[in-house]
Parts: C-alpha cells; structure tokens; sequence
C-alpha cells in the first residue's frame, strides 16, 4: 500500500489533489479520530485508493500514535520521509 501512494505522490497532479483535499490541518485535528477518518476518506478519493476496513483502521491508529503537529517542522519532515 505505501508503494503505491508512493507511485501516485510521484504525479505532480495527484500531489496537488492530495493537498486540496486535506487542506490545512491543526494539530487537534490529527489528534481527533473522526476528523483523521475523515482526512483518510479525501485523501484515498484523491489518490483513488481503496482500502480496506482493517487498512484504515491501521493507518487512522498510526496517525493518532504519531501525535502530529503540522506546525512542527521535524514532525513534517518525518511524515514527508515515509513517502520518499
């Protein structure tokens, strides 16, 4: 599944849908289970991919683990590495 949001950030395009949809996020936001589940939702309509319910449970419970702080530069760029 990584390797393939990989593949698909590697489109300028798709990288600017992803960014349209999860727009601007606070760190309460990343912290909250139904707004991650909801930021989960545009972002696989944006990428066009699908998961499955136990996926999304994985990658929701990961992002609430990480307790993200978009305002954090050393919090972005360990985000942004996963993806490279």
């Amino acid at each position: 599944m990584v390797d393939r949001v990989k593949t698909k950030l590697k489109d300028p395009a798709a990288k600017e849908r992803l960014k349209t949809a999860v727009g601007t996020v606070t760190k309460a936001d990343l912290q909250s289970r139904s707004t991650v589940k909801r930021l989960l939702g545009l972002a696989c309509k944006a990428l066009d991919e699908k998961l499955t319910d136990a996926q999304k449970e994985n990658v929701i419970r990961f992002v609430l683990d990480q307790k993200l702080d978009p305002n954090n530069p050393l919090h972005l760029i360990k985000m942004w590495n996963l993806f490279r």
